[in-house]
């Protein structure tokens, strides 16, 4: 669908889905198969669609690419075929003592159709995860990619089309006055996938179709050093986290905080992972660049406010390694940061890392609990029973204790935010409800205690009644 589509065509399509689903709600079998041949599909097409995202950011890592784009959706779509029988069957109780001896019952049953507004920071792992488990559960689809990255949103559009009529599956192309429209049809379920301010934005669209939203959102996400820690280890784990896909990542460190005094050991172990593992920044395959010279001057900003407002900007590995004919923006430190910073208040979204010293936990608690509602929170400490206490006083979307961003690829774990971080879950089996109506069921047998308990009320009613309300 291209840039043109008219909201009437939006509802066009919206109506034909529905229409569909309503005549054959997919079963296992259908769904099982589905997914084969999605998998099959992507598989065959994932080196143009590795070749769609580079070319859309400019420069984007293959191998990056791969871990986090690839892997991810296999392993959700594995994940799914191997356990959907068991998350489709139906769960039996008995009823309460009350009503026996009826049986309760859980259905998951599916919505409908579920929209899906995806980002442009993984294209295709954050387009194709939802759909996946929204296919599971047994719905059909309407997937809007990000403008931002229109080649990938092609060869997205291609790989559904290769697999999925429009009346089941569909991708609709556009800029932001299309995903306006989009956000605003009567689905049965929304996601969405990207900044707080345009989640708000989306959120108020859904609310007037009373649709159900899950808003992956972003947010202030940090790591918190222990003291006693081992540096080098933390040093290395942030960093990798940090400039998977140059920091475009919603789970990436927004900003650490360190004991006081140990700064300078920081930034040296910092500095010697960069030198090591990107030698000739402004040349390596293997870093990303900035999505487009908006974000990349976006980013520019954020240091030059820092900067005049006394922050200490430290380029890794010199200050030549920025490139802004390729849009390389260079992991950058930030010491003496605080919270009157443009970079402490905005979600940075690049390779920038302010740093913050702190005298005890329970001030470097109280500075982040002063920060909305994070969507990852990241503890580094070998006491295993601190980190669980920092984990307890920290309202968090996820958490991950001595490393980072790695949670987001576990299908086993649920995934979404908290508060302006976001609301609802994905992944895995907590995709597959999220996707689903949990429908409740009430089987009476032939016989009821509760005909016992009928007018006109007598003394074996009182007793009765006395038994169960002791």
């Amino acid at each position: 669908m291209d840039d043109h589509i008219s909201e009437s065509g939006l509802r066009t399509l919206l109506h034909a889905q529905r229409m569909t689903w309503a005549r054959q709600v997919p079963d296992h079998m259908q769904r099982m198969d589905d997914l084969a041949r999605l998998r099959v599909a992507f598989q065959a097409r994932f080196a143009r669609l590795a070749q769609a995202m580079s070319d859309d950011f400019g420069q984007r890592s293959r191998h990056e690419s791969q871990l986090s784009d690839q892997m991810t959706v296999l392993h959700d779509i594995d994940h799914a075929r191997r356990h959907l029988k068991r998350w489709m069957r139906p769960h039996r109780h008995w009823a309460d003592i009350a009503f026996f001896p009826a049986h309760i019952e859980v259905h998951p049953r599916p919505l409908g159709v579920i929209g899906v507004i995806a980002p442009w920071n993984y294209p295709v792992s954050l387009a194709l995860m939802p759909l996946v488990e929204a296919l599971a559960a047994g719905n059909h689809v309407m997937l809007k990619p990000s403008e931002l990255t229109p080649r990938t949103s092609a060869a997205l559009a291609e790989l559904v089309a290769a697999v999925f009529p429009p009346e089941r599956v569909v991708v609709v192309q556009g800029d932001a006055a299309v995903g306006a429209m989009f956000a605003a049809l009567p689905f049965d379920h929304l996601v969405f996938t990207g900044s707080t301010a345009v989640g708000r934005k989306v959120a108020l669209a859904a609310a007037a179709n009373l649709t159900p939203v899950t808003l992956e959102l972003g947010g202030k996400s940090p790591a918190l050093i222990a003291p006693g820690y081992a540096l080098a280890l933390a040093a290395a784990r942030i960093a990798q986290g940090k400039l998977l896909n140059a920091g475009q990542t919603c789970v990436a460190t927004d900003y650490v905080l360190l004991p006081r005094g140990r700064v300078p050991d920081f930034v040296q172990a910092l500095r010697a992972y960069v030198q090591k593992h990107y030698p000739v920044l402004r040349s390596t395959p293997d870093f990303s660049s900035i999505v487009s010279a908006r974000h990349y001057t976006r980013l520019h900003a954020l240091v030059d406010d820092a900067r005049a407002q006394g922050a200490e900007v430290i380029t890794l590995p010199d200050t030549t390694a920025h490139d802004a004919a390729r849009r390389i923006f260079a992991p950058t430190l930030l010491l003496r940061a605080d919270a009157s910073m443009r970079v402490m208040q905005e979600e940075i979204f690049g390779p920038i890392l302010p740093v913050l010293e702190y005298d005890s936990l329970e001030e470097a608690i109280a500075t982040i609990n002063s920060q909305p509602r994070p969507l990852a929170l990241y503890v580094f400490d070998d006491d295993a029973r601190r980190a669980a206490r920092v984990i307890a006083a920290i309202p968090a979307g996820t958490a991950g204790i001595n490393d980072t961003v790695v949670q987001f690829a576990q299908t086993r774990l649920p995934f979404g935010g908290i508060g302006a971080s976001g609301m609802g879950h994905l992944h895995g089996h907590a995709g597959f409800l999220n996707f689903s109506k949990q429908l409740p069921v009430f089987r009476q047998s032939r016989w009821s205690g509760l005909g016992l308990l009928r007018p006109p009320y007598g003394k074996l009613a009182e007793r009765m009644l006395r038994w169960l309300a002791r």
